[in-house]
């Protein structure tokens, strides 16, 4: 776990309060980055972070999991630099892009990849999607469904099929110039949306004479910034500004929901495993069942927005989620800063539930046949077994007719003695 220290004042003149007292705080994460200087010594490169993000998402893609990764923060703190980068230096979702493409290239002749790509933004709670080209002059905004298994889609979202690097990175740059972007107070040219772009890892296998399929998704998702609205801008910013809020206080709740019950889940499985320990099985369920009903689950409320909705599998679901909580070094930034810090920190108190996405026939197959194959290891230990008992009891059965003939011959020495 590393360690990121704040301090600073909080501001609170917003709320027509003098500013408090300085102060000092400490957060703890899986992995903390300087990227302020490059010429200073701890300056953390976007290779540095694809190697220790990028390649995780990756290989839980190829293992058949579904994975987000979603940069939080502040306008101009570096989120669309970490997920998009620049020409000069490349971000994270074209080097995934890149190595994924290198997986297609070096694939097996049983094993075959597929990368369906999509690109789409929230805006002011409507979904647009960043690929339709010339339609784009005229976009309409597309319905968010679910799916009874499958989870939350986008309805008419476009699937583009690419066969190397070179068309994914043009996909990406054009969803990119589509994307809706405004001046700020904060930034000449903020995301005034958040984007989703999508990966469809797609797997087509055949082993054992058993053709299967594993589906898993990337989503990489650029949030707008997260500060509040300057009132002196007009109408559309302030609206922007207002939408951009909602689904971030919703993303807030939603994260902070999950967190507290995966903590209340976390205690009573503690508290449980002691009691069953120095009482027995049966307190111990006594008291899960106490402790369940005792303090209800939060409730989530994924569908306060449309960012949390499709966000619904990356957040506490079916995912293995990364986020990265982007903040300014700046001291007049501090506000902002000490809440994307507490953002993330309870984001990492989520505990999702990841499984692998295969064909539910093909999957139920595989465990027959993993059965069978146990039922055959199980029959042969036993008929090892039986046939060392018949060994073990011919081999008494001889001994006793030795015992026999040996007291047999000592009676006869006996009378003849």
């Amino acid at each position: 776990l590393q360690r990121i220290k704040l301090e600073g004042r909080l501001d609170r003149r917003s709320e027509g309060l003098p500013d408090s007292r300085e102060k000092f705080m400490e957060f703890g994460f899986d992995f903390c980055y300087w990227s302020g200087d490059p010429a200073a010594p701890n300056y953390a490169s976007q290779e540095e972070v694809f190697q220790d993000l990028g390649v995780c998402v990756l290989s839980g893609a190829s293992e058949g999991y579904n994975v987000c990764l979603f940069a939080y923060g502040q306008t101009g703190s570096g989120k669309t630099y970490t997920m998009m980068g620049t020409p000069d230096s490349i971000g994270l979702a074209p080097r995934i892009c890149q190595v994924s493409y290198w997986h297609l290239r070096d694939t097996k002749a049983n094993h075959n990849l597929i990368f369906p790509l999509s690109f789409l933004e929230i805006y002011n709670e409507r979904v647009r999607d960043l690929l339709r080209g010339a339609e784009q002059k005229k976009p309409a905004p597309l319905r968010v469904r679910e799916h009874p298994e499958k989870g939350p889609y986008v309805q008419g979202l476009s699937q583009h099929v690419v066969t190397d690097y070179k068309q994914a990175v043009d996909l990406l740059e054009e969803g990119i110039a589509n994307r809706i972007t405004a001046a700020t107070h904060v930034h000449d040219a903020s995301s005034r949306s958040h984007a989703i772009f999508t990966i469809q890892y797609t797997q087509a296998i055949l082993e054992n004479n058993l053709p299967s399929e594993i589906v898993s998704k990337i989503n990489l998702v650029d949030l707008a910034g997260s500060e509040r609205a300057d009132p002196q801008y007009c109408r559309d910013r302030i609206t922007e500004g207002a939408n951009i809020n909602k689904s971030l206080v919703t993303l807030g709740i939603v994260i902070s929901a999950l967190a507290q019950n995966s903590q209340m889940f976390s205690s009573s499985q503690s508290i449980n495993s002691v009691l069953s320990e120095g009482e027995g099985s049966t307190v111990g369920s006594q008291s899960s069942s106490l402790s369940g009903s005792g303090r209800r689950q939060c409730f989530i409320p994924y569908r306060d927005s449309v960012l949390t909705w499709l966000l619904k599998d990356s957040l506490g679901g079916n995912s293995k989620t990364i986020m990265i909580a982007t903040v300014s070094p700046s001291s007049s930034s501090y506000n902002e800063t000490l809440s994307t810090l507490r953002y993330a920190a309870h984001a990492r108190n989520i505990v999702n539930k990841p499984r692998v996405n295969e064909d539910a026939n093909v999957r139920l197959i595989r465990e027959l046949r993993e059965e069978i194959d146990r039922l055959k290891s199980m029959l042969l230990s036993f008929e090892m077994f039986n046939r060392n008992f018949t060994n073990l009891r011919e081999y008494f059965l001889c001994a006793k007719k030795k015992k026999k003939r040996f007291y047999s011959t000592i009676r006869l020495l006996h009378v003849t003695l």
